[in-house]
């Protein structure tokens, strides 16, 4: 089968592969109908992600039809259309079972596919935990409302429900990439009193003003001011740090009201410095790390009753094939692309 593949540092590259299969009772196979292409692929691209391992086919966002089960699989059958999750999890040790799958002690869990294991942007896909990772898309749900269901939206989904959003408060959101507005979507869900987002590139904003009218946006510079304009205690209460540099994690806690709720949903390319003598009094919270995917379920019925659409987010589609168009326009930001959808033909 084709597969998507990291060669070494800077290279991927389309190779042939075995099809993959059932390595455990745990696992299923499913036959990827559509993909996309995650900013942490370019991560692992450019050599920020050391837990990558050369040789791994990469993507860990896509959807598929599960073509066959371990014996222990009972939650899918083959046939079933379903969206894979971006974490691998058991369900049963002590972070599983408190709902931070993220940290799950199997040799394989977290995030594996497409980092530590083969993922999928490929033709097929193994995934382990199969009862865990695969859920089933809502007959009324097409593959391309769904593609971003176990990564991306799963993300931004896990970043507002930390945040302890109330309906009083003022929540800035800091990056309007695919993350950002997906992190959008969902904190929308919780009807706070008032959305902040920031970006620096204009068509972005310009993306956001038409996605959700009702939302202030405004670039980088002047951003404390009006941050603290818009507030009632003089800052955000919540702010959502999704764009991942040195300047927008200075301006999360900035921009933050004391005692507020920081959460940084960014994955950074470096180190952070917290500067503690400028923090000193603010009391801040910060919530940090890799996204808890396990409330997929929860994502597919908010998208089937008609309350998030991410099908906005989608500008540009692609065949396999042309996974090396796609991906270059994707990594350079090309043509106003915000995600790409690519159709496993």
């Amino acid at each position: 089968m084709k597969a998507y593949t990291y060669i070494q540092k800077g290279t991927f590259q389309l190779t042939e592969k075995p099809k993959p299969v059932l390595l455990d009772d745990r696992d299923a196979i499913v036959k990827v109908t559509m993909a996309s292409i995650c900013s942490s692929d370019l991560h692992i691209k450019h050599g920020s992600v050391p837990r990558a391992v050369p040789g791994v086919t990469v993507g860990h966002e896509m959807v598929g039809v599960v073509e066959q089960v371990g014996a222990k699989v009972t939650a899918v059958s083959p046939g079933d259309r379903v969206t894979v999750n971006v974490e691998t999890f058991c369900g049963e040790c002590f972070f599983c079972k408190n709902g931070w799958v993220n940290n799950c002690t199997d040799p394989n869990g977290g995030w594996a596919l497409g980092c530590r294991i083969d993922g999928g942007l490929a033709e097929y896909v193994r995934v382990p935990y199969a009862d865990h990772g695969l859920n089933r898309i809502p007959h009324s749900v097409t593959d391309l409302q769904a593609l971003l269901v176990g990564d991306v939206l799963a993300t931004g989904y896990w970043a507002a429900q930390i945040s302890e959003i109330r309906e009083q408060d003022t929540v800035l959101i800091i990056g309007a990439g695919p993350t950002g507005l997906c992190t959008l979507q969902c904190v929308r869900q919780y009807h706070p009193k008032r959305i902040i987002v920031c970006d620096v590139d204009e068509t972005r904003l310009t993306f956001v003003r038409k996605f959700a009218p009702e939302v202030i946006v405004t670039a980088p510079d002047g951003l404390k001011e009006l941050v603290v304009d818009y507030s009632d205690h003089g800052g955000a209460d919540v702010v959502l740090e999704v764009a991942g540099t040195p300047e927008t994690f200075q301006m999360a806690w900035d921009c933050a009201r004391p005692n507020a709720i920081v959460t940084i949903v960014a994955l950074y390319d470096g180190p952070q410095t917290l500067p503690l003598p400028e923090m000193y009094g603010k009391n801040l919270t910060f919530k940090t790390g890799g996204v808890d995917g396990c409330h997929c379920a929860e994502t597919l019925q908010l998208i089937a009753a008609g309350k998030i659409d991410t099908t906005p987010l989608i500008t540009h589609r692609f065949v396999f094939h042309e996974i090396e168009k796609a991906f270059s326009l994707f990594e350079h930001r090309l043509d106003g692309v915000i995600k790409v959808a690519i159709t496993m033909q």
